[in-house]
């Protein structure tokens, strides 16, 4: 594999990164009320999932979705029906919530568990179609066919993640940084309404992805 095709690829999956989506939102909604190792549990889901589809490309599982309109149309509809329920919670939680009480909860009692935030990431990603179309698509161009080993292959997704972790680790340390801001009362509630607004968005595009 040439230092060329590394960089290329590493171009594509920045911007593919970089675009505005899920990940970001997560951590947006995670940070401020469970704190910044929840963040990083996030970005910990998100490149166990990188893993995932990068296993399913290598050995041939994605061309299977890819070829069966039944598999693509169940992840499709499980993945927006996943990000559509974080939506619909957030905006429950931000049409119940009284801001004067959202104030006076401590954050501790609002924390997740690293376990949930890991989740919450892991499956963010995993049952995203635009992620594993972009390993169907996108990934096997990048990969030295003439090479047994996989090796190779798994070196892009590990690119692809350590890009994943240099983009969000950052965002997550500004979160929590703003997290005294973000505590307050009325600035909780509106996060957490535009929060599920933009879920139950991206939950809808999905829904109506075209495979």
């Amino acid at each position: 594999m040439t230092a060329a095709t590394v960089l290329a690829f590493a171009a594509m999956a920045a911007l593919l990164i970089m675009s505005p989506g899920p990940n970001g939102v997560l951590i947006a909604k995670t940070v401020p009320t469970s704190g910044k190792a929840a963040g990083f549990a996030n970005i910990a889901g998100f490149v166990v999932a990188f893993f995932v589809h990068g296993s399913f490309a290598i050995f041939g599982l994605s061309v299977i979705l890819l070829q069966s309109a039944n598999l693509f149309m169940a992840v499709k509809l499980a993945g927006a029906a996943y990000l559509m329920w974080i939506g619909v919670k957030a905006l429950r939680d931000a049409w119940r919530g009284a801001p004067a009480r959202l104030a006076e909860i401590a954050p501790a009692r609002r924390r997740r568990t690293l376990l949930k935030a890991f989740g919450e990431g892991f499956l963010t990603n995993a049952l995203n179609p635009k992620v594993a179309m972009f390993y169907i698509a996108a990934f096997p161009q990048f990969v030295p066919h003439d090479s047994v080993s996989p090796a190779a292959a798994y070196l892009l997704v590990a690119i692809h993640a350590a890009l994943n972790v240099a983009w969000f680790g950052p965002m997550v340390l500004l979160f929590d940084r703003l997290s005294g801001a973000v505590r307050v009362g009325r600035v909780q509630r509106w996060l957490k309404g535009v929060t599920g607004l933009v879920f139950v968005g991206f939950g809808i595009k999905l829904a109506t992805l075209r495979a």
